[in-house]
């Protein structure tokens, strides 16, 4: 899972059009992909920042093009 550094959710929504934040956690190879659907969540034990949300993001062409 991915986690995102977004204070919160609605922040992220809002960021629909740019290029995603994100960190890798995953220690089998990278999650993250330029076209598709990512998982993940905000851990603000890891991040320091925000509460924890959890999200499904839409990326096209390495932007967000929808977050659910």
């Amino acid at each position: 899972m991915l986690v995102f550094p977004y204070k919160s959710k609605r922040i992220l929504k809002e960021s629909v059009g740019y290029p995603l934040k994100y960190i890798e956690t995953s220690m089998f190879g990278n999650e993250y992909i330029e076209n598709g659907e990512l998982v993940g969540a905000n851990r603000p034990h890891i991040t320091g920042i925000g509460r924890e949300f959890f999200a499904k993001v839409t990326m096209q062409d390495g932007i967000i093009a929808k977050v659910s």
